[in-house]
Protein backbone atom coordinates (compact mmCIF):
# COMPACT_ATOMS: atom_id res chain seq x y z
CA UNK A 1 0.00 0.00 0.00
CA UNK A 2 1.54 3.28 -1.02
CA UNK A 3 1.19 6.28 1.03
CA UNK A 4 -1.92 7.79 -0.75
CA UNK A 5 -3.57 4.71 -0.14
CA UNK A 6 -2.12 4.67 3.77
CA UNK A 7 -3.81 7.89 4.27
CA UNK A 8 -6.98 6.82 3.20
CA UNK A 9 -7.27 4.10 4.63
CA UNK A 10 -6.24 5.48 8.40
CA UNK A 11 -9.42 7.97 7.11
CA UNK A 12 -11.20 4.80 6.57
CA UNK A 13 -11.84 6.91 3.49
CA UNK A 14 -15.48 7.42 5.08
CA UNK A 15 -17.57 11.02 4.07
CA UNK A 16 -17.37 11.57 7.61
CA UNK A 17 -14.27 10.58 9.06
CA UNK A 18 -12.28 12.06 5.49
CA UNK A 19 -13.79 14.72 4.64
CA UNK A 20 -16.65 15.95 6.77
CA UNK A 21 -18.74 19.47 5.88
CA UNK A 22 -17.27 18.83 2.25
CA UNK A 23 -19.50 16.08 1.44
CA UNK A 24 -22.40 18.70 1.58
CA UNK A 25 -20.50 21.13 -0.26
CA UNK A 26 -20.25 19.01 -3.05
CA UNK A 27 -23.78 17.37 -2.81
CA UNK A 28 -25.23 21.00 -3.15
CA UNK A 29 -23.91 21.93 -6.13
CA UNK A 30 -25.49 19.53 -8.99
CA UNK A 31 -24.60 18.85 -12.28
CA UNK A 32 -27.92 20.34 -14.24
CA UNK A 33 -26.76 19.17 -17.40
CA UNK A 34 -26.86 22.82 -18.51
CA UNK A 35 -23.58 24.94 -19.34
CA UNK A 36 -23.07 26.99 -16.24
CA UNK A 37 -20.64 30.25 -16.87
CA UNK A 38 -18.79 31.31 -13.92
CA UNK A 39 -18.45 35.44 -14.93
CA UNK A 40 -15.04 35.21 -15.57
CA UNK A 41 -13.16 35.84 -18.62
CA UNK A 42 -9.73 34.72 -18.70
CA UNK A 43 -6.70 35.98 -21.37
CA UNK A 44 -10.06 36.74 -23.86
CA UNK A 45 -11.79 33.18 -22.90
CA UNK A 46 -15.17 32.92 -20.97
CA UNK A 47 -14.94 30.20 -17.94
CA UNK A 48 -17.25 27.18 -17.78
CA UNK A 49 -17.54 25.23 -14.74
CA UNK A 50 -19.83 22.21 -16.70
CA UNK A 51 -20.68 22.57 -20.68
CA UNK A 52 -23.51 21.36 -22.35
CA UNK A 53 -22.57 21.21 -25.96
CA UNK A 54 -26.00 22.01 -27.39
CA UNK A 55 -25.72 24.99 -25.18
CA UNK A 56 -23.24 26.59 -27.72
CA UNK A 57 -24.35 27.98 -31.02
CA UNK A 58 -24.30 25.33 -34.12
CA UNK A 59 -21.59 26.17 -37.21
CA UNK A 60 -18.80 27.89 -35.30
CA UNK A 61 -15.60 26.83 -33.04
CA UNK A 62 -15.95 28.43 -29.24
CA UNK A 63 -12.48 28.48 -27.26
CA UNK A 64 -13.71 27.81 -23.59
CA UNK A 65 -11.13 27.71 -19.79
CA UNK A 66 -12.87 24.81 -18.09
CA UNK A 67 -12.93 25.47 -14.08
CA UNK A 68 -10.41 22.86 -12.88
CA UNK A 69 -9.67 21.94 -8.97
CA UNK A 70 -8.45 24.96 -7.24
CA UNK A 71 -4.27 25.72 -6.55
CA UNK A 72 -2.73 25.45 -3.11
CA UNK A 73 -2.83 29.27 -3.28
CA UNK A 74 -6.80 29.43 -3.99
CA UNK A 75 -6.65 30.30 -7.76
CA UNK A 76 -8.39 27.76 -10.14
CA UNK A 77 -6.69 25.06 -12.75
CA UNK A 78 -8.08 25.92 -16.22
CA UNK A 79 -8.26 23.32 -18.64
CA UNK A 80 -8.19 24.67 -22.78
CA UNK A 81 -11.51 23.69 -24.48
CA UNK A 82 -12.37 24.39 -28.13
CA UNK A 83 -15.94 23.18 -28.76
CA UNK A 84 -16.29 22.60 -32.39
CA UNK A 85 -20.04 22.32 -33.03
CA UNK A 86 -21.59 21.44 -36.29
CA UNK A 87 -24.21 23.10 -38.07
CA UNK A 88 -26.24 19.42 -37.52
CA UNK A 89 -26.72 17.36 -34.74
CA UNK A 90 -24.93 13.82 -35.10
CA UNK A 91 -22.69 12.08 -33.31
CA UNK A 92 -20.13 13.62 -30.42
CA UNK A 93 -16.17 12.95 -30.61
CA UNK A 94 -13.72 14.16 -27.28
CA UNK A 95 -10.64 14.54 -28.34
CA UNK A 96 -8.15 14.25 -25.20
CA UNK A 97 -4.94 15.48 -24.83
CA UNK A 98 -2.56 16.20 -21.94
CA UNK A 99 -3.34 13.95 -19.36
CA UNK A 100 0.20 13.58 -18.69
CA UNK A 101 2.27 16.77 -18.33
CA UNK A 102 4.84 15.63 -20.33
CA UNK A 103 2.95 14.28 -23.62
CA UNK A 104 3.11 17.38 -26.05
CA UNK A 105 2.75 15.41 -29.54
CA UNK A 106 -0.79 14.33 -28.51
CA UNK A 107 -2.06 17.94 -27.93
CA UNK A 108 -0.45 19.56 -31.48
CA UNK A 109 -2.19 16.77 -32.45
CA UNK A 110 -6.07 17.24 -31.61
CA UNK A 111 -4.82 21.27 -32.49
CA UNK A 112 -4.31 19.97 -35.89
CA UNK A 113 -7.35 17.98 -36.10
CA UNK A 114 -9.39 21.08 -34.80
CA UNK A 115 -7.66 23.25 -38.11
CA UNK A 116 -8.91 21.31 -40.38
CA UNK A 117 -12.42 20.85 -39.47
CA UNK A 118 -15.25 23.60 -40.77
CA UNK A 119 -18.01 23.31 -38.22
CA UNK A 120 -20.11 25.07 -40.95
CA UNK A 121 -20.19 21.69 -43.19
CA UNK A 122 -20.50 19.35 -40.07
CA UNK A 123 -22.80 17.23 -38.59
CA UNK A 124 -21.96 16.43 -34.91
CA UNK A 125 -19.32 18.00 -32.54
CA UNK A 126 -15.84 17.51 -31.65
CA UNK A 127 -15.28 18.37 -28.18
CA UNK A 128 -10.98 18.90 -27.80
CA UNK A 129 -9.78 18.83 -24.34
CA UNK A 130 -6.05 19.56 -24.70
CA UNK A 131 -4.46 20.72 -21.20
CA UNK A 132 -5.97 18.52 -18.26
CA UNK A 133 -2.91 18.33 -16.13
CA UNK A 134 -1.99 21.91 -15.93
CA UNK A 135 0.50 21.53 -12.90
CA UNK A 136 2.28 18.62 -15.13
CA UNK A 137 2.34 20.67 -17.88
CA UNK A 138 3.94 23.47 -16.48
CA UNK A 139 6.76 21.57 -15.27
CA UNK A 140 6.82 19.28 -18.50
CA UNK A 141 6.55 16.49 -15.46
CA UNK A 142 4.53 13.36 -16.32
CA UNK A 143 2.95 13.35 -12.72
CA UNK A 144 0.80 15.95 -10.99
CA UNK A 145 2.53 17.54 -7.86
CA UNK A 146 0.42 16.71 -4.58
CA UNK A 147 1.43 19.64 -2.57
CA UNK A 148 -0.64 18.31 0.60
CA UNK A 149 1.84 15.49 1.38
CA UNK A 150 5.21 17.14 0.26
CA UNK A 151 4.86 17.38 -3.32
CA UNK A 152 3.76 13.47 -3.89
CA UNK A 153 3.64 12.80 -7.14
CA UNK A 154 0.20 11.17 -8.64
CA UNK A 155 -0.60 10.03 -11.89
CA UNK A 156 -4.03 11.12 -12.82
CA UNK A 157 -4.41 8.86 -15.23
CA UNK A 158 -4.62 6.13 -12.44
CA UNK A 159 -7.92 8.10 -10.70
CA UNK A 160 -10.37 8.30 -13.71
CA UNK A 161 -13.25 8.83 -13.10
CA UNK A 162 -12.17 10.66 -10.14
CA UNK A 163 -13.84 11.20 -6.84
CA UNK A 164 -15.19 14.73 -5.69
CA UNK A 165 -14.56 14.01 -2.29
CA UNK A 166 -10.78 12.37 -2.88
CA UNK A 167 -7.55 13.23 -0.62
CA UNK A 168 -6.14 14.32 -3.76
CA UNK A 169 -6.80 17.40 -5.35
CA UNK A 170 -6.13 15.27 -8.59
CA UNK A 171 -8.74 13.11 -8.11
CA UNK A 172 -11.05 15.82 -7.56
CA UNK A 173 -10.27 17.06 -10.61
CA UNK A 174 -10.39 14.49 -12.50
CA UNK A 175 -14.33 14.08 -11.34
CA UNK A 176 -15.05 17.70 -12.37
CA UNK A 177 -13.69 17.22 -15.85
CA UNK A 178 -15.03 13.43 -16.05
CA UNK A 179 -18.51 14.38 -14.58
CA UNK A 180 -19.04 17.92 -16.10
CA UNK A 181 -17.10 18.48 -19.45
CA UNK A 182 -16.34 14.95 -20.84
CA UNK A 183 -19.28 12.35 -20.36
CA UNK A 184 -21.68 14.23 -21.29
CA UNK A 185 -20.56 15.73 -24.11
CA UNK A 186 -19.31 12.39 -25.75
CA UNK A 187 -20.40 9.16 -27.65
CA UNK A 188 -16.96 8.15 -28.19
CA UNK A 189 -13.61 9.51 -26.93
CA UNK A 190 -9.95 9.33 -28.07
CA UNK A 191 -7.15 9.62 -24.88
CA UNK A 192 -4.27 10.74 -26.52
CA UNK A 193 -0.66 10.04 -24.92
CA UNK A 194 2.95 9.27 -25.17
CA UNK A 195 5.49 6.65 -23.75
CA UNK A 196 6.73 8.48 -20.63
CA UNK A 197 9.69 10.59 -20.08
CA UNK A 198 13.59 8.24 -20.74
CA UNK A 199 11.45 6.10 -23.12
CA UNK A 200 10.22 6.00 -26.99
CA UNK A 201 7.76 3.75 -28.35
CA UNK A 202 6.27 3.11 -32.13
CA UNK A 203 3.22 4.98 -33.40
CA UNK A 204 0.79 2.55 -31.22
CA UNK A 205 -2.63 1.86 -29.75
CA UNK A 206 -3.09 0.78 -26.22
CA UNK A 207 -7.29 -0.68 -26.83
CA UNK A 208 -9.73 -3.09 -26.79
CA UNK A 209 -10.04 -4.90 -29.64
CA UNK A 210 -12.91 -7.22 -28.05
CA UNK A 211 -15.47 -4.14 -28.26
CA UNK A 212 -16.67 -3.80 -32.17
CA UNK A 213 -16.91 -0.28 -32.27
CA UNK A 214 -13.37 0.23 -30.21
CA UNK A 215 -11.97 -1.86 -32.80
CA UNK A 216 -13.75 -0.16 -35.80
CA UNK A 217 -12.06 2.86 -34.59
CA UNK A 218 -8.44 1.80 -33.55
CA UNK A 219 -7.75 0.14 -37.25
CA UNK A 220 -8.50 3.11 -39.08
CA UNK A 221 -5.08 4.53 -38.50
CA UNK A 222 -1.96 4.18 -40.40
CA UNK A 223 0.42 2.85 -37.67
CA UNK A 224 2.66 0.43 -36.61
CA UNK A 225 1.02 -1.48 -33.82
CA UNK A 226 -1.85 -2.06 -31.52
CA UNK A 227 -2.05 -3.62 -27.82
CA UNK A 228 -4.78 -5.16 -27.56
CA UNK A 229 -5.21 -4.93 -23.82
CA UNK A 230 -7.35 -3.48 -21.55
CA UNK A 231 -3.81 -1.72 -19.23
CA UNK A 232 -4.87 -0.49 -15.95
CA UNK A 233 -8.18 0.68 -13.81
CA UNK A 234 -8.28 4.49 -13.75
CA UNK A 235 -7.33 4.86 -17.04
CA UNK A 236 -9.16 7.97 -18.89
CA UNK A 237 -10.04 5.15 -21.58
CA UNK A 238 -11.64 2.61 -19.09
CA UNK A 239 -13.56 5.22 -17.65
CA UNK A 240 -15.01 6.00 -20.76
CA UNK A 241 -15.94 2.47 -21.64
CA UNK A 242 -17.47 2.14 -18.04
CA UNK A 243 -19.73 4.73 -18.97
CA UNK A 244 -20.97 3.26 -21.83
CA UNK A 245 -18.83 5.49 -24.23
CA UNK A 246 -16.20 3.80 -26.70
CA UNK A 247 -12.42 4.71 -26.45
CA UNK A 248 -9.05 4.03 -26.55
CA UNK A 249 -5.42 5.23 -26.03
CA UNK A 250 -3.37 6.43 -29.35
CA UNK A 251 0.46 6.74 -28.18
CA UNK A 252 1.79 9.19 -30.14
CA UNK A 253 5.77 8.43 -29.57
CA UNK A 254 8.34 10.13 -27.63
CA UNK A 255 7.79 12.57 -24.59
CA UNK A 256 8.44 16.06 -24.21
CA UNK A 257 8.34 16.49 -27.99
CA UNK A 258 6.69 17.79 -31.22
CA UNK A 259 7.06 14.41 -33.57
CA UNK A 260 6.30 15.89 -36.93
CA UNK A 261 6.65 12.65 -38.68
CA UNK A 262 4.34 10.86 -36.20
CA UNK A 263 2.00 13.29 -35.45
CA UNK A 264 0.56 13.61 -38.80
CA UNK A 265 -0.25 9.66 -38.55
CA UNK A 266 -2.58 10.05 -35.88
CA UNK A 267 -4.09 13.27 -37.52
CA UNK A 268 -5.07 11.18 -40.59
CA UNK A 269 -6.66 8.42 -38.78
CA UNK A 270 -8.55 10.98 -36.21
CA UNK A 271 -9.82 12.39 -39.34
CA UNK A 272 -10.74 9.01 -40.65
CA UNK A 273 -12.74 8.65 -37.35
CA UNK A 274 -14.80 11.35 -37.69
CA UNK A 275 -15.39 10.60 -41.87
CA UNK A 276 -16.62 6.91 -40.13
CA UNK A 277 -19.35 8.48 -37.40
CA UNK A 278 -20.36 10.87 -40.30
CA UNK A 279 -19.34 14.01 -38.30
CA UNK A 280 -17.36 15.60 -41.57
CA UNK A 281 -17.51 14.41 -45.14
CA UNK A 282 -15.23 13.20 -47.15
CA UNK A 283 -13.50 9.41 -48.56
CA UNK A 284 -11.45 7.59 -45.98
CA UNK A 285 -7.33 7.53 -46.00
CA UNK A 286 -4.90 5.88 -45.41
CA UNK A 287 -5.57 2.72 -42.10
CA UNK A 288 -3.73 0.51 -40.57
CA UNK A 289 -3.81 -1.83 -43.43
CA UNK A 290 -2.19 0.32 -45.59
CA UNK A 291 0.38 0.59 -42.65
CA UNK A 292 0.71 -2.94 -42.12
CA UNK A 293 -0.35 -2.71 -38.64
CA UNK A 294 0.62 -5.52 -36.05
CA UNK A 295 -1.93 -6.95 -33.32
CA UNK A 296 -0.44 -8.23 -30.21
CA UNK A 297 -2.65 -9.07 -27.20
CA UNK A 298 0.84 -9.71 -24.94
CA UNK A 299 4.06 -7.31 -24.14
CA UNK A 300 6.98 -8.84 -22.83
CA UNK A 301 9.39 -6.49 -20.67
CA UNK A 302 12.69 -6.83 -20.49
CA UNK A 303 13.86 -4.77 -17.26
CA UNK A 304 17.39 -3.97 -16.33
CA UNK A 305 18.42 -6.13 -13.20
CA UNK A 306 21.43 -4.41 -12.74
CA UNK A 307 22.61 -0.87 -12.35
CA UNK A 308 24.67 1.06 -15.20
CA UNK A 309 25.09 2.02 -18.60
CA UNK A 310 22.81 0.47 -20.98
CA UNK A 311 23.82 -0.45 -24.58
CA UNK A 312 20.53 -1.16 -26.91
CA UNK A 313 20.65 -3.38 -29.85
CA UNK A 314 17.41 -3.09 -31.58
CA UNK A 315 15.23 -0.45 -32.74
CA UNK A 316 12.14 0.47 -32.21
CA UNK A 317 9.52 -1.83 -34.80
CA UNK A 318 12.26 -4.56 -35.27
CA UNK A 319 11.76 -8.24 -34.92
CA UNK A 320 13.49 -10.00 -32.28
CA UNK A 321 13.67 -14.10 -31.40
CA UNK A 322 13.44 -15.33 -28.30
CA UNK A 323 16.91 -15.31 -26.69
CA UNK A 324 18.05 -13.19 -29.01
CA UNK A 325 21.05 -10.29 -27.06
CA UNK A 326 18.97 -7.44 -27.04
CA UNK A 327 20.66 -4.56 -25.05
CA UNK A 328 24.12 -4.82 -22.64
CA UNK A 329 24.71 -2.94 -19.74
CA UNK A 330 28.35 -1.97 -18.06
CA UNK A 331 29.46 -0.46 -15.20
CA UNK A 332 31.65 2.50 -14.96
CA UNK A 333 34.66 0.80 -15.63
CA UNK A 334 33.77 -0.93 -18.77
CA UNK A 335 32.54 -3.95 -17.84
CA UNK A 336 29.74 -5.66 -18.99
CA UNK A 337 27.15 -6.37 -16.02
CA UNK A 338 23.62 -7.99 -17.86
CA UNK A 339 23.56 -9.38 -21.31
CA UNK A 340 19.51 -9.10 -21.94
CA UNK A 341 17.56 -11.33 -24.01
CA UNK A 342 14.23 -11.37 -25.39
CA UNK A 343 11.63 -13.64 -23.79
CA UNK A 344 9.48 -13.95 -27.01
CA UNK A 345 9.41 -13.62 -30.66
CA UNK A 346 7.85 -10.45 -31.60
CA UNK A 347 8.45 -6.52 -32.49
CA UNK A 348 9.91 -3.71 -30.39
CA UNK A 349 7.06 -1.73 -29.32
CA UNK A 350 9.10 0.72 -26.96
CA UNK A 351 12.60 1.16 -25.90
CA UNK A 352 14.46 3.29 -23.29
CA UNK A 353 16.22 6.32 -24.41
CA UNK A 354 18.20 7.18 -21.13
CA UNK A 355 21.48 5.63 -21.49
CA UNK A 356 21.84 4.60 -17.51
CA UNK A 357 19.47 2.49 -15.62
CA UNK A 358 19.01 1.19 -12.10
CA UNK A 359 17.38 -1.78 -11.03
CA UNK A 360 13.35 -2.28 -12.33
CA UNK A 361 14.07 0.19 -14.94
CA UNK A 362 12.28 -1.05 -17.99
CA UNK A 363 14.78 -1.13 -20.77
CA UNK A 364 12.37 -2.73 -23.92
CA UNK A 365 8.99 -3.74 -24.45
CA UNK A 366 8.22 -6.99 -27.10
CA UNK A 367 5.05 -7.23 -28.34
CA UNK A 368 3.37 -10.15 -29.29
CA UNK A 369 0.56 -12.51 -29.33
CA UNK A 370 0.73 -15.59 -27.02
CA UNK A 371 -1.04 -17.46 -24.20
CA UNK A 372 2.17 -16.55 -21.20
CA UNK A 373 0.15 -13.51 -19.30
CA UNK A 374 2.04 -10.88 -19.27
CA UNK A 375 3.37 -9.80 -15.59
CA UNK A 376 1.41 -7.91 -13.21
CA UNK A 377 2.34 -4.25 -14.03
CA UNK A 378 3.23 -4.45 -17.54
CA UNK A 379 1.63 -2.68 -20.20
CA UNK A 380 2.49 0.18 -22.83
CA UNK A 381 0.53 3.24 -21.93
Amino acid sequence: MDRRNLVAAAFGLSAAGLIGANVAAAQADPVSGMTVHTGDVVQGKPVVSALNLRDLEPGKKHALLFQGVQMPTGEHWYVSVIAVRGARPGKRVALVGGVHGDEISPIRTIQAVVEQLDPAAMTGDVLAVLDVSRPALAAMARRWPSSGRGIDLVDINREWPGDANAPTASARHAALLFDRLLRPNADYAIDFHTATTGMDMTALHLARMDLPEVRAMAELFPIDHIFDNAGYPGLLANAFIDAGIPAFTPEIGAPRILDRAMIPRFVEGTMNVLRLHAIVDGTIGRTGKDSGVVVGDRAAPIVAMRGGYVELLVELKEKVAAGQTVAVQRDAFGEVVADYVSPVDGEVAARRTDATAEPGNLLLMVLHAGATATPEGTYLE
